[in-house]
């Protein structure tokens, strides 16, 4: 079995292909529906992810990482952790996990409107990463926990942003950063209530760094690119189910199928990518 968590990735033609995968938003094993309300509005969320996992790794494309960006679970529960790592140790694929709103905070009162609904701060599991550096022959990834316990809403510490231009400043690869929450507003007035909140300051921050190229997250549950300061900026769809875009009220995407996003990373500082959505829904 692949050790965890991963460090250093090669890529055997210079090209570093990622897999990023996003918002699983798992409950225990056990329950059937996995669906944090248990409404018919969700489909089976752990029969998605690894429909999603298993459609990607067999497509005609070597997959050197896969980069988990976040809400793993709908529940804190360290036996729906335990069965995702399983899950991706079983690829034998290097990869990495960090956290999202949901894998810090549960939410409970369902049947209350969105904005009703109560909070309650819980741990992060330690298999969750942050201020964490995995090096490629040409590229540095560099991932960092944006949740807040107890929250939606997340935010960028100043000792994050601290240990972020510290790694950007000592190495001159071009980097990838890879955060949960959104940081360039997705013109949705409630996903946008609940986006990175100093997303100004962060920035500001990081303007002075040019060879950072790509920033990707998750929590929007939707596609979409974005550009600032010569960074490419990507939200990715969720492995399950999706939030209807430019909708200011909360409201679910019916139409559109779970997916995952390819990152292509070149030895020469360019990059590609694309969404791909699950063939059977």
């Amino acid at each position: 079995m692949l050790s965890y968590p991963t460090y250093r990735v090669h890529a055997p033609d210079g090209q570093l292909n990622v897999l990023q995968i996003t918002d699983m938003h798992l409950l225990s094993p056990a329950s059937t529906d996995n669906a944090e309300d248990h409404s018919d509005e969700k489909p089976n969320c752990r029969h998605y992810f690894e429909a999603n996992l298993a459609q990607a790794l067999a497509e005609d494309i070597r997959c050197d990482l896969i980069l988990v960006t976040g809400d793993l679970v709908s529940k804190v529960d360290s036996v729906t952790y335990d069965h995702i790592f399983e899950v991706l140790h079983s690829t034998q694929i290097p990869f990495a996990c960090i956290a999202g709103n949901h894998d810090v905070t549960d939410e409970s009162s369902h049947d209350l409107p969105f904005e009703q609904r109560k909070l309650t701060a819980c741990a992060m599991d330690p298999r969750l990463l942050s201020r964490h550096v995995i090096e490629t022959d040409a590229w540095q990834l560099l991932l960092l926990d944006s949740s807040i316990p107890g929250q939606i809403r997340g935010a960028v510490t100043e000792a994050d942003m601290d240990w972020l231009c510290a790694q950007l400043a000592t190495c001159d690869k071009p980097a990838l950063l890879a955060v949960h929450h959104h940081v360039m507003p997705m013109y949705s007035e409630w996903i946008d209530a609940h986006m990175i909140e100093n997303a100004d300051y962060f920035w500001q921050r990081l303007a002075p760094y040019a060879h950072l190229k790509v920033i990707v997250s998750g929590h929007t549950h939707q596609e979409q690119v974005r550009h600032r300061n010569g960074v490419t900026v990507y939200s990715t769809p969720s492995t399950c189910y999706q939030f209807m875009p430019y909708e200011d009220d909360f409201s679910y995407d019916k139409q559109a199928h779970a997916g995952y996003r390819w990152l292509q990373l070149a030895n020469n500082g360019n990059l590609a990518s694309w969404v791909k959505r699950l063939d059977t829904w």
